[in-house]
């Protein structure tokens, strides 16, 4: 009987507090350190993460991008779009990183950091100030597209996947579908090959969370709770809330809560598959026959917003890389808590509408402010849940977005009476 993802994650990290408890970091086997294996394999699943990210966050912006420009979505109804995804996704960062600061859930009781944090560690990120949101402004445009993608100076990648979909999109004749057709096809294989890394999870959740226990014991495991509580807190505010509030102000809908009705069978889907990009059949369904949102803008802005409009994605990223610098007992100025903001709204442009695809954009994160990449196997422990309720946020606010631009439009008929 074949176990589901979620069953086998649960099980590795049963099995990874088993083995990290009794190995410590002197046991020896072979004359190896046990608590060495274990971090082969967690570095082992961490590489493969990595070595995915350009080639699918390129190739998902392309082509998410081409296939707006080509029906002239960059018109009004293309600012009305993103100029809604950039405004909910700032108020979602925002949220996270209030709370966050609220409640410190990386912060000991005794004042004593979690985690040891080496001197490289603190001046890495001590050298993070205000200058350098100039600096990623800069990085936006590289001198050599090449070198960017070797080094994984992610922001200028988007900004050029960006362009080049604009005028992709502009394209005519065989040379459009070639270049639709590569990219497609790219994205696609992308695709496959993330599905394909995450199947080995649970070895890499084993080791992480192993070499994690073999290393401090249990003491995280308090605040791995309380950031857990954390983020479900900042994504029922921005869900129950802030979506609302925005549905009966800019969408001028008399009862927004007809509209989680309406939406049910999408985030409920949304919810088990912890996928965007599976979900949006079931969304387009549901906008167009359950809340009466054309197909005209269904069509144009649900699949752009399954790409590019992760509000619960950059929430969550905000506030991971906000706790592990607090685990490692490293303050955080204004400036470089600016600096998460500005990188966790740009990343969740290119997450992978897939299961724990953020995994590899707060990677992105914590390298740009000096903090580890590896400390992401903390957030493992907890990743599978909040993945399933930061989708279904996703996959709402999409919806939000249809219906605003919908009822802008002209639509008046968008949830005026029940269609189920």
């Amino acid at each position: 009987m074949k176990l589901a993802l979620h069953w086998q994650i649960l099980i590795a990290l049963l099995l990874a507090a088993i083995a990290g408890t009794l190995s410590g970091t002197e046991t020896m086997v072979l004359g190896i350190h046990w608590v060495a294996i274990f971090s082969f394999m967690g570095t082992l699943f961490l590489n493969a993460l990595k070595m995915i990210v350009v080639p699918l966050v390129v190739s998902a912006i392309i082509t998410g991008v081409a296939n707006v420009g080509s029906d002239g979505g960059f018109g009004r109804l293309g600012t009305k779009t993103l100029g809604y995804y950039v405004l909910t996704s700032t108020i979602a960062i925002t949220i996270g990183l209030i709370l966050v600061n609220l409640i410190q859930p990386g912060v000991s009781d005794n004042g004593i950091p979690v985690l040891a944090a080496n001197e490289h560690v603190a001046n890495a990120v001590a050298g993070k100030s205000a200058g350098d949101i100039v600096d990623v402004f800069l990085r936006m445009i590289p001198t050599n597209i090449i070198a960017a993608a070797a080094e994984g100076q992610m922001l200028g990648l988007i900004f050029f996947s960006i362009l080049f979909g604009v005028f992709m999109g502009r394209l005519k004749g065989d040379l459009k579908d070639t270049m639709h057709n590569f990219w497609n096809g790219l994205f696609e294989v992308m695709m496959m090959m993330t599905n394909l890394v995450m199947k080995f999870a649970p070895i890499g959740v084993f080791g992480l969370v192993a070499t994690s226990i073999a290393e401090t014991g249990f003491d995280q495991f308090g605040n791995l709770a309380l950031f857990f509580l954390t983020v479900v807190l900042a994504l029922g505010i921005h869900l129950l809330v802030v979506m609302p509030i925005l549905l009966k102000t800019l969408g001028k809908v008399d009862n927004p809560w007809l509209h989680f009705q309406a939406m049910a069978p999408a985030l409920l889907t949304a919810f088990s598959t912890s996928s965007s990009s599976s979900t949006l059949p079931v969304t387009m369904n549901a906008l167009e026959n359950r809340a009466g949102v054309s197909n005209r803008v269904t069509s144009f802005v649900l699949p752009l917003g399954a790409t590019v409009n992760m509000d619960g994605t950059a929430l969550y990223e905000c506030v991971a890389a906000v706790f592990i610098a607090q685990m490692f007992g490293v303050p955080l100025d204004f400036g470089t808590q600016l600096l998460i903001v500005v990188i966790a709204l740009t990343t969740s442009i290119g997450v992978a509408g897939i299961p724990s695809a953020s995994l590899v954009a707060i990677s992105i994160i914590l390298v740009a402010v000096g903090l580890p990449a590896e400390a992401i196997g903390l957030l493992l422990v907890v990743d599978r849940l909040l993945d399933m309720m930061r989708t279904a946020v996703n996959v709402f606010s999409d919806s939000v977005g249809a219906v605003i631009i919908a009822r802008s439009e002209g639509e008046d008929d968008v949830l005026v009476t029940k269609r189920f």
